[in-house]
């Protein structure tokens, strides 16, 4: 069996300022998230991983260089571009507000109804594609290593949408779930690298928190 550990990168200033990021855009940790990081790190002391894998964004690949650095483990680290976020295409950068504003539709259906999100309105990318290319990288990562454990390192709004197809939610459902929030840990389990099942999800217990921020799963 392949445990696959499937984390968000840790939280960004544009998180904070509620803009969009998507695949083009980036910005720097914010300070307390070097410290969540080493939390994360602290609740997977007692896991061994063979592998790590990483978006080639920087916000992605600084989280894993910080979780890998903190983990008494030789963990080699692949970048591999399928597990970069959506290109939001216009909306990158801007305030949630604006593009709510602008786009009031697109938003909406983005968030909450992603069978009829139309990513042609913003030069986007679509649903479908993200889930394929995410889906090809962890089925290739399990048959690669078919017992063992995976780290994966990627973003919020990629993730929720593969884990949640890779588990055989249907389209229109996707979110359900709710949101991923930052430096989180959701962990699926598959024996033949084509069947998914979903062991945990956007687990946040190790960053001790008595309160969330709603920046903190957007």
């Amino acid at each position: 069996m392949t445990k696959v550990y499937l984390i968000r990168h840790g939280k960004t200033q544009w998180n904070l300022e509620s803009r969009y990021q998507g695949a083009n855009g980036d910005s720097p940790l914010l300070k307390n998230s070097y410290r969540e990081i080493e939390l994360l790190a602290d609740s997977l002391q007692s896991v061994p991983f063979v592998h790590a894998y990483t978006s080639p964004l920087k916000r992605a690949q600084v989280t894993a260089q910080t979780l890998l650095s903190h983990l008494n483990q030789e963990i080699p680290l692949t970048i591999d571009s399928r597990l970069k976020e959506f290109n939001l295409g216009k909306m990158e950068g801007m305030h949630f507000e604006d593009v709510a504003a602008k786009w009031p539709e697109v938003l909406k259906n983005f968030r909450h109804h992603p069978d009829k999100y139309d990513e042609s309105l913003v030069a986007g990318e679509s649903f479908a594609a993200v889930i394929a290319r995410f889906r090809a990288a962890i089925e290739e990562f399990c048959r690669q290593y078919p017992a063992g454990n995976i780290l994966i390192v990627s973003h919020g709004a990629a993730l929720n949408a593969a884990i949640n197809a890779l588990i055989g939610t249907p389209l229109a459902h996707l979110k359900d779930r709710g949101g991923l929030s930052n430096t989180s840990t959701t962990i699926l389990t598959t024996n033949d690298a084509k069947t998914f099942e979903l062991e945990k999800w956007n687990d946040t217990s190790y960053l001790h928190k008595n309160k969330v921020d709603p920046t903190d799963t957007i």
